[in-house]
């Protein structure tokens, strides 16, 4: 096995950019060796971080330049497909923001063509990562609440959404995909019973300088009988849990920190766990290791170790993002997603 460091391209620097070059420079086995925008300003941000990269201003000749073998995607998610393919066509192994795509036979056919070239297809989903999910589930994981038979999700507020492409819904895929990748993606982690069919339902009442709903709603229902919601709101003027999970035995309830007005979304949330006979206790969020996703990648490039983020379980996420979307054309009446339990074509 080689010892050089895992050579790593960042296709477009914005605020998620930042947080995949630190990330880099904080992995052992990681070298940032080219950043990719439009804009040089941006480059010039990169390198506050790293000194030792080849700026490019565009995306196909940093991909032909022979300095990657890994490139992350981090432009809009209309463009995630193309530029995906594009990269493992050159044979580099690819790092996608979320949405993977905004269809799931896109979904296939970047898994087949990964799985082909024996190529690294992954999503960063990095909220699988956050304080806050991962003791949610491992409280969940231990029993203290039963068996979960309901979940639900939501996140937003009352505020005028942004002018960029994450209010377009032709770019972004919608007001579903936005958020709704990564809360279906926890919601899948947590319950992995088979799904029988999707609902969805968007709302258009206020914000008309954008073409994402103002507020969007999806009802996920699972064989088993159990039940969980996805809510994103530009329309809440009160906001409910981010995470309310009830239980056979108690239920856990995670709050909005206040403190985090306006950027509510950026402090993980209050965890209280309730008992059956009415008590209830907050919880201490678990420490966690940093830039794990990260690291991950480094383990299972050079030695192999499976990575708990899989190319088919974001695949899936979209696949009942698209049902959703489906679903609120016809008034929120149910769609049987197309999900898959496994691709033969999936490397990961």
């Amino acid at each position: 096995m080689s010892t050089d460091p895992i050579r790593v391209g960042l296709l477009a620097y914005g605020a998620i950019g930042y947080e995949h070059n630190l990330a880099v420079q904080n992995t052992k086995g990681m070298a940032l060796t080219a950043v990719c925008d439009a804009k040089p300003e941006r480059i010039a941000a990169a390198r506050e971080l790293a000194q030792n990269f080849v700026g490019f201003s565009d995306a196909t000749e940093m991909l032909d330049s022979g300095l990657l073998d890994l490139v992350v995607i981090s432009t809009p998610p209309n463009s995630h497909f193309q530029w995906a393919k594009e990269a493992l066509n050159r044979n580099i192994n690819v790092v996608l923001e979320k949405p993977m795509a905004l269809t799931a036979d896109e979904c296939d056919e970047l898994i087949k063509l990964a799985n082909d070239k024996k190529l690294l297809l992954v999503v960063y989903q990095n909220r699988r990562f956050d304080a806050d999910f991962v003791t949610m589930r491992s409280l969940i994981r231990s029993g203290v609440i039963g068996e979960v038979y309901q979940l639900d999700t939501f996140v937003g507020g009352y505020s005028r959404p942004c002018d960029h492409w994450h209010s377009d819904s032709k770019v972004s895929g919608g007001a579903i995909f936005d958020w709704g990748s990564h809360f279906i993606d926890q919601i899948l982690n947590l319950i992995s019973n088979e799904v029988v069919h999707v609902s969805g339902q968007n709302h258009k009442r206020v914000w008309t300088h954008a073409t994402n709903a103002d507020h969007a709603q999806v009802m996920i229902t699972f064989k088993t009988g159990k039940q969980a919601s996805f809510i994103h709101s530009d329309l809440a003027a009160a906001r409910k849990p981010k995470f309310y999970v009830l239980g056979t035995l108690g239920a856990i309830v995670g709050d909005w920190n206040a403190l985090a007005e306006p950027a509510v979304a950026d402090l993980p949330a209050i965890l209280t766990l309730y008992r059956q006979d009415g008590t209830s206790q907050v919880i201490e969020l678990e420490e966690l290791d940093e830039y794990e996703f990260h690291k991950s990648i480094v383990d299972y490039l050079t030695a192999g170790i499976p990575m708990s983020v899989t190319a088919l379980q974001s695949r899936n996420v979209v696949a009942i993002m698209q049902a959703a979307e489906e679903s609120a054309l016809n008034n929120a009446m149910p769609v049987v997603p197309k999900l898959r339990a496994s691709i033969s074509s999936s490397l990961v």
